[in-house]
């Protein structure tokens, strides 16, 4: 059965960095696009940034060059790296696991972790 698990939320200030986790056991597909994914207060979920199994990123324009999505070597394990954040990246993270050619669509993605907070302050 596939799980992912997310960890490393938490509170951060203004400027300051974190650094997401995302491990994922059983993968159903031999390769796959790995997303990360957030939904803010009030908000709709929104794709922050995406890789292939060839390992080409995507980002949303607002958080490009300020964060970073990579994952290791056997595609276990995907991160997220946050720096220089801001109120504005205040939102539940969410990790995502879909077939080969997901892109920024939620429903691309057929399976999810629980989430991880990530709270900054001003």
């Amino acid at each position: 059965q596939v799980h992912l698990v997310e960890s490393g939320g938490g509170l951060v200030e203004t400027g300051g960095s974190l650094r997401l986790s995302c491990a994922v056991s059983e993968p159903p597909f031999s390769d796959f696009t790995m997303a990360w994914f957030r939904q803010p207060p009030g908000k709709k979920r929104e794709a922050v940034a995406f890789i292939s199994w060839g390992g080409t990123t995507y980002y949303r324009d607002s958080v490009r060059d300020r964060f970073t999505i990579s994952k290791d070597n056997v595609g276990s394990t995907v991160y997220l790296q946050l720096d220089n954040v801001n109120v504005e990246d205040t939102a539940v993270y969410y990790c995502a696991l879909g077939s080969p050619g997901s892109s920024w669509w939620a429903d691309e993605y057929n399976y999810w972790g629980q989430g991880t907070q990530v709270t900054v302050s001003s």
